[in-house]
């Protein structure tokens, strides 16, 4: 009988072991997921870029708590991370494409649980490699993190949206680096200052001095940089003019709603006086060559009476059988044009047809069959600048601009962020587009449907913002741009062979610490 019950007993406290471990992996669990969500506020709107540096320590410490759980930890934080962040992919497919909810709420989550590979495999491979964790925190974890974060941004045709980077722009001294090393630079210095924040925590009292005097130097360095000017100005300021029709994307395709559509154009063209007049993507919701007769004739006679260079966002059709998603110069001889390269998966071309095409049966998405337009395309000559043109997400791409910025004076983006409903999606994208200004150096010009409609300074800064959601046309006087940054000059190369010099050392360090094993 006592043999009986000391077997129960233990039976009993295995249990109760089994159950303890359970809860713990569970609020580990759940700690990151609310670290990961936590990161919606580090971007725009918000901009607490402070947020995210203070995220990824978190991780990171919980990592070092359960390394054995270290890919689910990562995993969850990427998962809570991009699904907050991503929410309005709901907006595009259930309200504004008309996607059956049973659908579309499963699909929004597809993006956030691929992208969350990333972080889980990194913070898999941090507490895996190397046993010291000032080596984890400060050399492996933001080699990796920046490493994964530049892998998603072209694998696939990439997704770089959301990058630790990002949430620097502006406002943080971080940001005074991403002329010099572009945004993955910056997301690798948020990950170096979140491992430095995890040091601080049981470290050695030298350890923790070295620490804190390397983030000093770190942030006092970026404040510096951001009062270099890379780039001089060139010739006279110019008046630019940005339309915002703000035409709801229910209606935009809606053959009723057509003349609506061309004569809100047509009226913000007439009734403005600039050098430069810039409406947004597909402003004009027919192929080039579909207008109604007379129509373009009106609107560059409008234009040309006000002495105005005029571009619009405009479908149009390519030898007959594929068709661009163009900006095309109306008022310049020949109609010169820039068509976009980088198109969105799902919305613009469909992958695997023959697998996933019979969504779209219940899908309102006109035009989700454009082709590329080709890379290193030519600026448009406009009002005596170069302006180098690139459509809606593509100045997520940085590296993808770096040619053509390096010809022109200024970048102009055109978008329809009618798609994302009123969400942050709109906020996001200006902070893509910040980012590039800062890149290049260049002024970068933006006009969309519904907003954000800006100018943006060479330094990142907004000059003038248009309100969103509102018809009006924002004006504004800009001025050119030449030089290189060091970010035009080299790339992303020497970040990617500091990783190389980094991680090399590391395998090395790795093999031996593992070299007994193998004996």
């Amino acid at each position: 009988m006592a043999t009986d019950h000391f077997r129960d007993h233990s039976v009993t406290i295995r249990w109760q072991s089994h159950i303890v471990l359970i809860m713990r992996n569970v609020l580990l669990l759940l700690a990151a997921a609310l670290a990961g969500s936590l990161t919606l506020f580090a971007f725009a709107p918000y901009r607490l870029y402070w947020l995210m540096p203070l995220t990824l320590a978190a991780l990171l410490t919980l990592a070092q708590y359960r390394p054995q759980r270290a890919f689910w930890l990562g995993y969850v934080w990427g998962l809570a991370a991009y699904t907050t962040n991503f929410h309005w992919i709901y907006n595009s497919l259930h309200d504004i494409a008309g996607l059956p909810a049973w659908i579309a709420l499963p699909l929004v989550f597809l993006l956030p649980a691929y992208l969350a590979l990333y972080p889980g495999l990194v913070l898999w491979l941090t507490m895996r490699w190397l046993q010291q964790p000032w080596q984890r925190c400060l050399l492996l974890f933001p080699a990796l993190w920046v490493l994964g974060e530049w892998l998603r941004s072209w694998v696939m045709t990439g997704f770089p949206w959301a990058a630790v980077g990002y949430s620097q722009i502006t406002e943080s001294p971080l940001a005074g680096y991403t002329a010099v090393g572009g945004i993955h630079l910056v997301s690798y210095l948020v990950a170096l200052l979140a491992g430095a924040l995890t040091m601080l925590h049981g470290s050695s009292k030298l350890l923790r001095a070295g620490v804190l005097l390397g983030v000093i130097l770190l942030l006092g360095g970026g404040q510096w940089l951001k009062a270099v000017n890379w780039t001089q100005p060139l010739g006279e300021p110019v008046q630019v003019a940005l339309a915002q029709g703000n035409i709801p994307q229910q209606l935009k395709w809606s053959p009723e709603n057509l003349e609506m559509s061309l004569r809100v154009y047509y009226q913000m063209v007439a009734t403005t006086k600039a050098d430069m007049m810039i409406l947004p993507e597909t402003a004009l919701p027919l192929f080039l060559d579909d207008l109604p007769s007379g129509y373009l004739t009106m609107l560059t006679d409008a234009a040309r009476r006000s002495n105005m260079e005029l571009v619009t966002g405009v479908p149009r059709r390519q030898d007959g059988l594929s068709y661009l998603n163009a900006a095309v110069a109306l008022t310049t001889p020949g109609q010169p044009y820039y068509a976009k390269d980088h198109l969105v998966p799902f919305g613009e071309f469909i992958p695997l047809p023959s697998v996933i095409g019979w969504i779209y049966q219940f899908m309102q998405m006109p035009m989700s069959g454009f082709s590329r337009g080709g890379p290193n395309q030519s600026p448009l000559v406009l009002a005596k600048q170069r302006v180098a043109f690139n459509v809606c997400y593509e100045d997520s791409f940085g590296e993808e601009l770096i040619g053509p910025a390096a010809r022109a004076t200024m970048l102009a983006n055109i978008s329809n962020l009618a798609w994302f409903g009123k969400s942050t999606a709109m906020s996001q994208h200006l902070q893509l587009s910040q980012a590039r200004a800062l890149e290049n150096g260049r002024y970068m010009l933006r006009a969309t449907n519904n907003g954000m409609t800006a100018i943006i300074q060479p330094n990142g800064e907004v000059a003038a913002i248009a309100a969103p959601f509102t018809r009006q046309v924002l004006q504004g006087a800009v001025q050119g741009r030449q030089g290189l940054t060091p970010y035009m000059r080299y790339g992303n190369y020497p970040l990617l062979l500091l990783l190389i010099v980094l991680l090399l050392p590391l395998t090395a360090m790795w093999a031996v610490q593992h070299s007994s094993r193998w004996q």
